[in-house]
């Protein structure tokens, strides 16, 4: 595996399988992440993105291929990944603070130290002053970046994010998607996005995967044009640009929900 790359599917192949017997879920699929780099993965339902995900995230084994993280094969979950969901899943009798500190507890590595770091990411992140309040005194914006500084404080070297902020109003969705850009380019982390907006896609990402469905496989790789990769992404939106880009990847899915190109919806 090349030095410069964070993670990497080779030839990987997953299989489901239920009372009503296998079913193929995402097939041959070879994808290399480098360092530093924020990769979204997009497509129809059940085109496999949030099986690629877990499969990324250590959480099943494929039934063939490889996961790799840096230089070592992945066989199950590994504190060098961070992984941020659509719900925070935030307790509600713990504390912002105490919140934030589940990973460090989990990882055994909670101490006075670690929680100066707790609160170093709660300011950072806007929640400053807010660490001995609980949940539900928080909007859904604020609960998510409580959910982000669980993620990063325990500073895994790579983020997988799944549609984190699909059940926000526009505004603060928005907010957010610059935020989580802004602060892991700032600290040259890794990112994988599962969304099914192609405006967020478009505007957070260096690179987006584009899948087919039936099974999940990689219909095609859109490079993000520098002058939109390198605007934070609310900017990004309003240049000349991401309007054709925004068409590409509505064209793209497009040709998947109708069949074209080869697409099987047996």
């Amino acid at each position: 595996m090349n030095d410069s790359t964070a993670l990497a599917l080779r030839r990987l192949s997953h299989v489901y399988v239920g009372d009503k017997g296998a079913s193929l879920a995402v097939e041959g699929i070879d994808l290399a992440v480098a360092k530093g780099e924020f990769v979204s993965l997009v497509g129809p339902s059940g085109c496999g993105k949030t099986t690629l995900l877990s499969l990324l995230a250590g959480l099943f084994p494929p039934t063939t291929g490889e996961v790799w993280l840096g230089g070592e094969r992945v066989f199950g979950p590994s504190p060098k990944v961070g992984y941020m969901l659509q719900q925070d899943y935030l307790f509600p009798w713990r504390t912002i603070r105490d919140n934030a500190a589940v990973g460090l507890e989990i990882q055994g590595t909670k101490s006075k130290e670690t929680m100066k770091k707790v609160d170093g990411w709660l300011e950072e992140l806007g929640l400053g002053g807010s660490g001995y309040r609980y949940p539900h005194e928080l909007s859904g914006g604020m609960r998510q970046r409580v959910a982000l500084a669980r993620t990063l404080v325990t500073e895994p070297e790579v983020l997988l994010l799944d549609e984190p902020f699909s059940a926000l109003d526009l505004h603060i969705k928005m907010q957010l998607e610059e935020l989580v850009v802004e602060t892991l380019g700032k600290l040259g982390k890794t990112a994988v996005l599962v969304t099914h907006d192609l405006s967020e896609a478009a505007a957070m990402s260096d690179r987006v995967i584009v899948l087919g469905r039936n099974p999940g496989h990689i219909r095609k790789e859109i490079a993000i044009p520098e002058p939109i990769r390198s605007t934070d992404p609310i900017e990004a939106r309003k240049l000349p640009g991401f309007q054709t880009l925004f068409e590409e990847l509505w064209a793209e899915l497009d040709a998947v929900d109708e069949g074209k190109g080869g697409e099987s919806h047996a």
